[in-house]
């Protein structure tokens, strides 16, 4: 069996914050992959505005080095459970991964996550202790809770005998044993990788297939599939069809073929069996579908991605404040958006409704729709959405709902009211463990309905020391009951205008406020939660009655509280069944379904006698 020894193929996956990103861009620099006066931010695959801001990895991305005579394709991938899809459709394209693990923290829910999608691929396995520099660093631990974890997922005996490299990714250093570390050097990843990662198998003489894992899109080029040559060679001008998901063929000529190396896309010719490459001049082409020649229509097998958990209604806006903040309005222009959307995030899914102003928007969790929507608000749209809900279905007969493994690291003394408040939510707690330092690991199976909302509470109770990791587990049968939302009514003003110093200083003993003193409302606007379970109307814009008598106090200055802002993941955990989230580019508003009070109070009633 020939190889191609001249290239390897590798993922980097990772719980969120384990340092992929931050590896990648050592490895590149060490490569001599950028010249030496060339600037390089940190974190340089992090693109993404969103992804900069946050420090998290939401897109998938790929690159390549060069190291001695070898050609390392690479793939940084979220390690966001949110963002599976990514992880998922990016595995069929490498031959092996990097397992990156804290040195600290160990093993999380999201390299539980990641790793058991990688095994199923049969993938060969290197682990990277990352963070070998960090104060009660623990590595020896760390790599006997990844043997545990690779034993429980079903490992192969292969996969369990795997390579362990000791890192500090932030300070370039490397090595076989945790207090052996080489100064400024990566060669013991390099070594690694080219020793222990199967080379592809030189298939090139076969029939062409290329299938697609990734899309962009170039104003000059249009649409751009990015892949894998799994047999034969593909070259510039060759005629070619795609085998589209449908079962159809459409016939094109591939125009422009690109290699990769650092962050550049390099022009050329011709790819071989085992290279990662984009192609252009194929206008209609999908994530999943397969590039052969002609005379040999032969489709591999589609991109399987974990169905949607989470969803959510998308509406046009129409609040009295409809089209003051934003350019994209219509129902045309947003359904247009989400289309395109649909198009590169593969476990996204978008229905249409009776209403033509009304999509039903399915994703992974609360952060895959949130990120959506941030991008949305941030290129001009307006849009309102519903509360988040969770996706029942029938498995044997049996109505499910989606089931998540949740992870939390608290003080000893927060402990209590943790498992307290997540035995509410329906929370069946799994493991207890005592790291020392005064630190517990609680580990629940949770019902995600449990969990919308639940971060805020958490953050409160554990008075900001808390660590809630979770992810999807599976489906399991509906628990029955109320689960988890607000306890709170919330304070809706009663009029259009401006909110007032003075219609706030009256309301501050009612509950919290969401508006600061010169803020435009409108009726049926919520600015503020009420201290009670009830909802209440309230004039905010109120001014203090003028009159010519004197008043003793008139110079006291008038102290407000800071009113509490939301960010946009707070608002959607935050809004009720009857309620949305307005979102445009430069607010986040929170509104009831129905504006008008007096329409609000019957509706109530009618729901209450039904």
């Amino acid at each position: 069996m020939q190889l191609r020894n001249d290239v390897r193929n590798i993922a980097i996956i990772a719980h969120v914050d384990h340092g992929k990103t931050t590896l990648v861009d050592q490895l590149l620099k060490y490569s001599g992959t950028f010249r030496d006066h060339e600037q390089v931010s940190d974190r340089a695959m992090d693109s993404d505005a969103i992804e900069k801001e946050r420090g998290i990895t939401i897109l998938a991305k790929n690159t390549a080095i060069k190291y001695q005579d070898t050609f390392i394709n690479i793939l940084d991938t979220p390690g966001h459970a949110d963002f599976g899809g990514e992880v998922e459709r990016i595995l069929k394209m490498v031959d092996g991964v990097l397992l990156v693990v804290d040195a600290f923290e160990g093993t999380m829910p999201q390299t539980r996550f990641v790793l058991q999608k990688a095994l199923e691929q049969k993938l060969k396995p290197v682990v990277v202790v990352n963070k070998i520099d960090r104060p009660n660093a623990r590595p020896l631990e760390v790599v006997d809770e990844v043997l545990e974890l690779f034993i429980e997922l079903g490992a192969d005996d292969e996969q369990i005998d795997f390579q362990v490299i000791y890192a500090s990714a932030l300070n370039g250093m490397s090595g076989l044993e945790p207090d052996e570390l080489e100064e400024d050097s990566m060669d013991p990843i390099f070594n690694t990788i080219i020793e222990h990662i199967p080379a592809p198998i030189d298939r090139s003489e076969e029939p062409l297939q290329f299938q697609v894992a990734m899309l962009d899109y170039n104003e000059y080029l249009g649409r751009v599939g990015i892949g894998r040559v799994f047999r034969g060679k593909m070259s510039v001008g060759q005629q070619v069809v795609v085998m589209k998901a449908d079962g159809t063929q459409k016939s094109f000529r591939i125009t422009k073929l690109f290699g990769f190396l650092g962050l550049k896309r390099i022009e050329i010719q011709e790819a071989k069996v085992g290279d990662i490459v984009a192609v252009a001049g194929m206008e209609d082409i999908n994530v999943g579908e397969t590039v052969c020649p002609k005379e040999h229509p032969d489709a591999l097998p589609l991109l399987r991605v974990d169905e949607p958990t989470l969803q959510m209604t998308f509406l046009v806006n129409n609040s009295p404040f409809a089209g003051k903040e934003g350019k994209y309005l219509t129902a045309r222009k947003i359904e247009e958006r989400l289309m395109t959307q649909l198009e590169t995030d593969v476990s996204l899914k978008v229905e249409s409704t009776e209403s033509p102003d009304k999509w039903i928007v399915s994703g992974r969790g609360e952060l895959h729709l949130s990120i959506l929507i941030e991008n949305m608000r941030r290129e001009g749209y307006e849009l309102q959405l519903s509360k988040p809900q969770v996706i029942v279905k029938e498995v044997d007969g049996v109505q499910c709902e989606p089931f998540e493994r949740v992870q939390v690291d608290v003080p000893d003394e927060y402990t209590g009211a943790v498992m307290k408040s997540l035995g509410a939510r329906k929370g069946e707690m799994l493991d207890m463990i005592t790291q020392g330092n005064g630190q517990v690991r609680l580990i629940f199976k949770v019902p995600s309905r449990g969990l919308l909302g639940y971060t805020t509470e958490f953050l409160s109770q554990t008075r900001g020391y808390g660590i809630l990791n979770h992810s999807f587990e599976s489906y399991d049968p509906v628990v029955k009951g109320q689960i988890g939302g607000r306890r709170e009514g919330v304070l809706v003003s009663l009029d259009n205008g401006k909110a007032t110093t003075y219609g706030i200083v009256h309301l501050e003993d009612r509950g919290t406020i969401f508006v600061e003193p010169g803020t435009e409302v409108y009726a049926g606007m919520i600015v503020g939660e009420h201290n009670r379970d009830n909802d209440l109307t309230v004039n905010i814009t109120r001014e203090k009655h003028l009159t010519n008598v004197r008043s003793s106090t008139k110079d006291n200055t008038v102290t407000l509280n800071k009113a509490k802002e939301m960010s946009l993941e707070e608002a959607l955990q935050y809004i009720a069944e009857d309620e949305y989230c307005e979102v445009t580019p430069e607010s986040i508003r929170l509104r009831k379904k129905i504006l008008n009070q007096n329409e609000r109070e019957k509706a109530a009633k009618k729901l209450k006698r039904q």
